[in-house]
């Protein structure tokens, strides 16, 4: 049976259409058509009311949510509990993200992503491995005991994932330039982040083949007059991708505006770097040891340093839109045709075209999540 969305404001590309239908069959779009076209009539159609009918987000740094963090349980159940959780919001792809842990920790996580894409649990496409080959001058939460410098089986465990896309935040001064193009050459997407790397040794793991940055701005060296830094390294380069916290304590909305403003179109993506407390009402959890307390959005530890957030994407694109004043379509799409992009997804997920996955978020005129698809599948209505 095909699926028709109808009666919506479509957004398609860089533009919203009126109108029209996107019609659904086996899981993928076979069209975005005339809303007369016959087709429709056929079909079992969905009556979105004047809704936005919008292509899902993309979130590649998901910690927790549901009320369970990945590092603590990394199984099956846990990643199931974080994607229902952040559907709610409108995220219809996601990466688990471990924050640095030993080896066997990192054995596992990678282990049950592989498992939950077999098993086909919602949303989950790959794996983020925040660490551990990161700065101890630039750590954020991160607990530095679990640093080290990568060694030869290193690249074998990172690259490990048999299914799915894997994500790798590394500090490129504390890995050579030829193990990043390594990881690179196994299909490994490499970002810089906590990091106190100077300009030149950025520029090096960007051409070694370094793809982005991990929360721009937050946990790396800043951009200064006479040294650039990662930051200003990030922003001068056309090629990579840089994930954005836009939650109100990682940013000042200004440096938001000035990201735009100097970063290449279509570089630049929301993440939410979010915790258990996301679709949870519990508003502490431990990290390290270490009670994390979250209070109207910040989540801070008893020192007063961020802990990742407990921002979902949704309000990440309300948020955006209110403090860069942009059009509500740039931001959906910096929610999902750009990390799709950065991902490598871009042939088949973050945007609503035909043969792309039919992963949709239906918005109320408020930009708050009436109904989320993935698959083709609701996953989650209001």
């Amino acid at each position: 049976m095909i699926e028709a969305f109808v009666n919506a404001r479509i957004l398609a590309g860089d533009r919203f259409l009126a109108g029209h239908a996107v019609l659904v069959e086996g899981g993928r779009i076979s069209g975005v058509v005339e809303a007369t076209d016959a087709r429709v009539r056929g079909a079992d159609v969905h009556d979105l009311q004047g809704a936005s009918l919008v292509p899902g987000f993309i979130d590649c740094q998901v910690n927790g949510g549901g009320g369970v963090l990945f590092n603590d349980a990394p199984s099956v159940d846990t990643i199931r509990r974080i994607g229902a959780a952040h559907a709610r919001f409108g995220t219809t792809g996601f990466l688990p993200t471990l924050i640095s842990d030993d080896v066997d920790v990192m054995r596992a996580a990678i282990a049950a992503v592989d498992e939950a894409i077999i098993a086909g649990v919602p949303g989950v496409i790959g794996i983020h491995l925040e660490g551990p080959y990161l700065a101890p001058e630039r750590r954020g939460i991160h607990n530095a005991a679990k640093f080290h410098i990568p060694q030869s089986g290193d690249i074998n465990l990172v690259s490990s994932l048999r299914r799915g896309r894997t994500l790798i935040t590394l500090a490129p001064e504390r890995v050579e330039a030829e193990a990043i193009g390594a990881l690179v050459g196994r299909g490994v997407i490499v970002a810089g982040g906590h990091t106190a790397a100077d300009y030149a040794t950025t520029r090096r793991a960007l051409d070694a083949g370094m793809r982005g940055f991990t929360h721009l701005f937050n946990a790396m060296t800043p951009m200064q007059s006479r040294e650039p830094g990662v930051v200003g390294a990030a922003l001068e380069d056309r090629a990579s991708w840089c994930g954005l916290i836009v939650d109100g304590f990682h940013l000042h909305p200004a440096v938001l505006r000035v990201a735009l403003a100097a970063k290449a179109q279509g570089k630049l993506f929301l993440v939410t770097d979010a915790m258990p407390p996301v679709g949870s009402a519990e508003d502490t959890f431990e990290l390290n040891g270490e009670t994390i307390t979250c209070r109207d959005g910040r989540c801070v530890n008893a020192r007063g340093t961020l802990a990742g957030s407990s921002l979902d994407m949704a309000a990440a694109v309300r948020n955006t839109i209110e403090q860069a004043g942009i059009a509500p379509q740039d931001a959906m799409r910096m929610a999902s045709t750009y990390p799709a992009a950065f991902l490598g997804l871009q042939s088949s997920h973050g945007q609503i075209a035909t043969g792309y996955a039919a992963d949709f978020v239906v918005l109320d005129d408020a930009l708050g999540v009436r109904e989320t698809w993935i698959g083709g599948e609701r996953i989650f209505a209001a």
